[in-house]
């Protein structure tokens, strides 16, 4: 669990461990440790892990008359399998998700609100912009790509509205991990340079269109290491 809450975006200097002992545990729980986030008004349990041993199937048991032991394949061996159970309200996991990607910085002397979503959950994975609105070729070439990767089951954002620095910084405050401008290149050898939120003055080599998706399919996945 602690991977994973690690993977999803949650700042580990944040997360903490509760463990129970003693009177602090349930009747049924052999152990329970607790994972904590310290939200901006104080620290608050995100989650729970409890071993409760066999106690439940011991219960249906009870109540069925009916064995709920297994036997290990070809031994003798019989036992009543212990049960994990782990306890996570989504509320309190997206506000700690929220915090932990807030962040302000500056970007060319410029300051900037961004939430710094892990490709994996972010609500938009590409905003996708034309230069110039007024470019007959860079709409159209946009809009393909913006259609293509909805086609492979990604949240694309078309921007055509304001500057080009106006645009990702729109992008940074919703957590849009990559954006991709159409310009004059593009029109000529059908490439795009990735511009990423997080190292926005980044310079990358440019991409052909028809491998974003690709792109993002190995971006957005998910590291639980």
């Amino acid at each position: 669990m602690w991977n994973f809450l690690k993977a999803v975006g949650l700042r580990e200097e944040l997360l903490g461990r509760v463990i129970h002992q003693g009177d602090k545990l349930a009747h049924y729980a052999r152990a329970c440790t607790d994972i904590v986030f310290r939200y901006p008004f104080g620290e608050q349990e995100l989650l729970g892990v409890a071993a409760r041993g066999e106690y439940d199937l011991q219960q249906h048991t009870k109540a069925s008359g009916e064995t709920l032991d297994y036997q290990v394949p070809g031994e003798k061996t019989r036992f009543v399998p212990h049960v994990i159970e782990p306890s996570l309200g989504v509320d309190r996991l997206f506000l700690a998700l929220m915090c932990s990607a807030y962040d302000e910085d500056e970007v060319g002397g410029e300051a900037r609100s961004v939430l710094r979503f892990p490709a994996c959950v972010a609500p938009i994975t590409l905003g996708v912009m034309p230069l110039l609105k007024n470019q007959e070729a860079h709409v159209k070439k946009a809009k393909e790509l913006a259609n293509l990767c909805r086609r492979r089951g990604f949240n694309v954002f078309y921007d055509e509205s304001g500057s080009i620095g106006r645009r990702y910084r729109r992008m940074d405050e919703v957590g849009t991990p990559f954006c991709c401008c159409i310009d004059f290149d593009t029109i000529e050898n059908g490439t795009v340079t990735i511009r990423y939120r997080d190292d926005p003055l980044k310079v990358v080599d440019r991409m052909k269109i028809e491998d974003i998706p690709a792109f993002l399919d190995k971006q957005c996945e998910l590291d639980m290491v």
